[in-house]
């Protein structure tokens, strides 16, 4: 059995009638955690949403006025998750998300194209393909692509495309002879019914379960962003299609005006000014750097020319790092004094080290680590790590003051 999405997928609103709606629950990505979202799973009559399947994600929509939050496929029958619970036998009118749904159709009937293409010009097969919120993916079956093939396989898919080429839809049944004549990529594991056959006039023809446009130049255009490096000699082509093509160039310009004010350079010159400014930045970091050390080094030489010096010795530094403290510490004679140094935000995150006489070092690391809410590890006189706040580094200091005037 088709769905009514599957039978005209330029349709957007469709009357149909709740067959069955029973509590469920969906698992669902909110603001990067997880969560569980309580609701019913609503079957229908028929439908115009499409249950995600054969690489493509589902549709979303209304079901009257309720929101309809995912949809899935469940042998022939279209699972429909809603918030609000829906009548048995109520007559309801869908409505289709047309933005995601023409979308999908762009980038699905793209990749039928580029897939067909991509193997009969260099006999490259897909192996798997992704539709990604951004760009979309095929998995070639070959080491690598040249720039050059990719060159020409998006030369090769956009003539297809003005060529105004019709798509066109089959359904055979599962013994039919013709079904050895096509390709499997899109087949469910579990068919059901008929066969549908996405047919790109002279050009390919596939078992697919996915919505298409009805001809090529619905497609509008096709860019190859390039390739990145696959599973075990396999290449991943990135690509956009029709509109996501309009927004990327959109984008792109928005970055381009930014760069343009930014750098004070028309962008044909970008790439130079940014390499000169990345020169330069590290040449100031290498100069900084050795300021740094500098520093350390006199940091510790003010302690130790200091008479009046006990045996402890704290600081503070913003702009500092690991090396930098552990120069200091190792310019102190720290088998008799009791060094306690941090680096970072006055009361941010941060790093710190305590050095000094071993047994003091094993007693009071794990304290100082306790109380600047930090993780850490110490060994041969010295403990260190890095912390999640500095707001306590008085706290500690004078911890570790009443610790050393203590001692005999």
């Amino acid at each position: 059995m088709a769905f009514q999405c599957q039978r005209d997928c330029y349709m957007q609103e469709f009357v149909t009638s709740v067959v069955a709606c029973s509590p469920a629950e969906l698992k669902q990505e909110i603001n990067g955690k997880k969560e569980i979202i309580k609701g019913f799973n609503v079957k229908l009559q028929d439908t115009i949403l499409f249950p995600e399947g054969g690489g493509q994600p589902d549709d979303h929509g209304l079901i009257g006025d309720v929101p309809v939050l995912r949809v899935t496929r469940n042998g022939a029958e279209a699972v429909h998750f809603v918030g609000s619970v829906l009548e048995v036998g109520r007559e309801v009118q869908l409505k289709v998300d047309w933005e995601r749904r023409f979308d999908h159709m762009q980038q699905h009937s793209g990749q039928h194209l580029i897939t067909a293409l991509a193997d009969s010009m260099f006999g490259y097969k897909t192996t798997s393909w992704e539709l990604g919120r951004q760009r979309s993916t095929i998995e070639l079956d070959t080491p690598s692509l040249k720039p050059a093939q990719v060159e020409a396989l998006e030369a090769a898919v956009n003539e297809k495309i003005r060529a105004n080429i019709p798509v066109t839809v089959q359904l055979l049944s599962l013994d039919d002879p013709a079904l050895e004549k096509v390709r499997s990529r899109g087949l469910p594991d579990d068919p059901a019914g008929p066969i549908r056959i996405i047919d790109i006039e002279g050009v390919d023809a596939n078992m697919c379960c996915g919505t298409h446009v009805s001809n090529l130049s619905h497609l509008q255009v096709i860019k190859l962003l390039g390739t990145e490096k696959g599973k075990k000699n396999k290449t991943n082509l990135i690509f956009l299609v029709g509109f996501r093509v309009l927004k990327y160039v959109e984008r792109s310009y928005s970055i381009e005006r930014s760069l343009v004010s930014l750098l004070k350079t028309g962008p044909d010159d970008h790439v130079d000014a940014v390499d000169k400014i990345q020169k330069t930045v590290k040449a100031l970091q290498k100069c900084n750097l050795n300021l740094l050390r500098d520093m350390a080094v006199l940091v510790a030489q003010n302690f130790k020319l200091n008479p009046e010096r006990g045996n402890f010795f704290a600081f503070h530094k913003k702009e500092g790092d690991n090396e930098f403290m552990s120069i200091i510490a190792n310019e102190i004679a720290t088998e008799e004094t009791l060094v306690f140094l941090t680096v970072g935000e006055e009361k941010g995150p941060g790093l710190f080290l305590l050095a000094g006489p071993s047994q003091k070092v094993v007693e009071l690391g794990p304290r100082v680590l306790e109380m600047l809410e930090g993780k850490g590890a110490g060994k041969n006189g010295r403990f260190q790590g890095k912390v999640n706040s500095m707001a306590r580094r008085g706290e500690v200091e004078a911890l570790l003051l009443e610790h050393c005037r203590s001692e005999p």
